[in-house]
């Protein structure tokens, strides 16, 4: 059985990591509506961007002479996964549903005999995977949202994606986040990047026609010419959908904290009632003893 100093001081550090998880979470609260505002606000632009893209994309007549953002290498040998994570811990399940999926994609991958290399973006996830797949991990990027994300910053990221693909250092890139649906709910989300992919922007397409009126037969003149459109819309493409992945991830972030934070606080109470009530327990059985011995040797006397 514990002591009561051992109860007393087990409660007072108990009571000091409640403090601290309570803490937590309101600054998690504190960012998380701003965040939240400014990944909802990003999503309009990015998907009008892509779906005017795909329609550019798709009345061009031969793909060989597209841009190579567009027509890609011709081959999918070689991936680039751009994992985007976090670098500090106590969000959750934030860090491992995303590198449960980058395992499974990996392996998938590597199963088809493809080569895939690994661009992390935020300390966690560099842990999570260099144990597993280290020599494929190229580079982490760090600290890419301090004190919240900036657009700067993923221009930097899609440019170095963009050297490496003119590099020829691989065939197709795809980043992965966590897409923010609420404070308690965050869907881990790939989107291809290069080649530019039509298959969503096309379907988002088909529901803005439904919504709109315009239908297949609507045909559009371009001016310039529509290569010369995407070549110049298509890297400004790349940097709008990795800052808008990043306020996503930073936005859902600062959600899987919070629940998380709340779920420790409330642990946190849960844990101090109980050892409470075992103190109390603890200090009146020593009561009852000392009460019993007392009474005994005075009978004896």
């Amino acid at each position: 059985m514990p002591s009561l100093k051992d109860l007393r001081v087990r409660i007072t550090s108990v009571k000091s990591t409640q403090r601290i998880t309570s803490a937590m979470k309101m600054v998690a609260a504190a960012k998380l509506r701003r965040a939240q505002e400014q990944a909802e606000a990003s999503r309009p632009y990015a998907e009008r961007m892509e779906r005017m893209l795909g329609s550019v994309a798709a009345s061009v007549s031969d793909v060989s002479s597209a841009p190579p953002l567009l027509a890609g290498t011709g081959k999918d040998d070689v991936h680039l996964l751009v994992i985007m994570t976090t670098d500090r811990g106590l969000c959750g399940g934030f860090n491992t549903n995303i590198g449960r999926w980058a395992r499974q994609q990996i392996r998938s991958l590597v199963s088809d005999g493809k080569q895939v290399k690994l661009l992390i973006v935020g300390r966690k996830g560099f842990g999570m995977l260099r144990s597993e797949f280290g020599s494929m991990i190229i580079d982490t990027i760090e600290d890419t949202a301090k004190p919240t994300p900036k657009f700067d910053t993923a221009a930097a990221i899609a440019s170095r994606v963009t050297t490496m693909f003119d590099d020829g250092e691989f065939d197709v890139c795809t980043i992965v986040y966590n897409r923010f649906e609420s404070a308690l709910s965050q869907i881990v989300t790939p989107l291809q990047l290069i080649p530019f992919s039509q298959d969503a922007a096309g379907d988002d397409k088909k529901e803005d026609d439904a919504a709109t009126g315009d239908g297949p037969n609507v045909a559009y003149d371009y001016e310039p010419e529509e290569n010369a459109i995407l070549a110049e819309l298509l890297p400004r493409n790349l940097s709008v959908q990795v800052f808008r992945a990043m306020l996503e991830s930073f936005a859902s972030e600062q959600g899987a904290r919070m629940a998380a934070m709340d779920n420790a606080t409330r642990n946190a109470g849960d844990l101090i009632d109980q050892l409470t009530i075992n103190y109390n327990r603890t200090r009146q059985a020593f009561i009852t003893k000392e009460l019993i011995e007392i009474i005994s040797g005075a009978e004896a006397l």
